[in-house]
């Protein structure tokens, strides 16, 4: 396997990213009635050639250009770095930014006219999407590469999220992402026996902390993975709030064995299929490595080399 814990994360971000796109929106009848996914496809949803990626990768790639650069988490960087996604372009597969979330809409905006990384964030309960999560991995790869402690790590974790997503269960399901992601890459076994792990510890690290107990049970299905893994397709929902996509993603990774598998059955959840594919794809590719993204489908990523290379040195 690689051992470019950057690369495997994420381009199986990208990837998941990419695959997903064409067909974001279309419930899970209509993806039926169409034909399931089965591999890259163009068009669909925003008229795109295949392997484009979405906002999930280009946020994803200005954190991951950030850190690279700064060798620290620098939120106005990034924030900044989020504005010249929107206004420029930047980190976009042609130059143009599509697909933008309300929330992260309108915290760049809010950065915009305040300045301030602290209040940008959106913090009401309907702020609650997966626009943090879908992005969170560099920031997590960073704290699990600097060896920090986790109330070190944690906060790194939620600040970043916060820095669009500030509302507390914003900030728990990006934590939980960070255990698993921690799990994955420190111990041995199925992918299943590491992500029970990595939910072990991270429901451990949240119960601990009183202020956290009442919104950590949003994620109570994510207590015991066997319980999920159980759970049929139609009770799993694959929508744009932060617990819906966290519970599909890891859903995915439950019911499969291989990388290929996993992205295919989260992107075919329908609805937000490109950010579950994402949030499944950068746990999926530390996991598999990125030798297991299919050839065909990495052929066709829009500028791939440039995110390789970006992938490099980034500490």
């Amino acid at each position: 396997m690689n051992k470019n814990i950057w690369i495997n994360g994420v381009m199986g971000v990208i990837a998941g990213d990419a695959l997903g796109c064409p067909v974001q929106f279309l419930t899970r009848d209509e993806l039926r009635n169409r034909g399931l996914v089965k591999g890259m496809e163009g068009h669909g949803t925003y008229d795109m050639p295949e392997g484009t990626w979405t906002d999930d990768g280009s946020m994803t790639l200005a954190l991951l250009a950030s850190i690279k650069e700064k060798k620290k988490i620098d939120l106005d960087d990034i924030m900044l770095r989020f504005v010249d996604w929107v206004r420029k372009g930047e980190y976009t597969p042609f130059g143009q930014a599509f697909d933008i979330g309300n929330t992260c809409y309108d915290a760049i905006k809010m950065y915009e006219r305040s300045g301030s990384v602290w209040t940008c964030g959106r913090d009401s309960e309907y702020s609650n999407g997966n626009g943090s999560l879908m992005r969170i991995i560099p920031a997590c790869l960073y704290t699990y590469a600097k060896q920090l402690s986790t109330d070190q790590a944690i906060k790194i974790v939620h600040e970043v999220s916060g820095l669009t997503h500030n509302h507390i269960r914003s900030h728990i399901g990006c934590g939980l992402y960070y255990f698993c992601i921690c799990s994955i890459l420190d111990n041995e076994g199925s992918l299943a026996k590491r992500l029970q792990k990595g939910m072990y510890d991270g429901f451990a690290y949240y119960e601990a902390k009183e202020t956290y107990r009442e919104e950590l049970s949003r994620y109570d299905r994510l207590k015991s993975l066997i319980r999920l893994s159980g759970i049929p397709e139609d009770e799993i929902k694959s929508s744009g709030y932060i617990v819906d996509s966290l519970e599909a993603a890891i859903w995915s990774l439950l019911i499969t064995d291989s990388f290929e598998d996993a992205l295919l059955t989260a992107v075919n959840l329908a609805d937000d299929s490109d950010t579950v594919g994402a949030i499944a794809g950068g746990l999926a590719g530390l996991y598999y490595g990125y030798e297991s993204i299919p050839k065909e489908w990495l052929d066709v990523i829009q500028r791939r080399e440039w995110i390789e290379e970006l992938c490099k040195g980034v500490i």
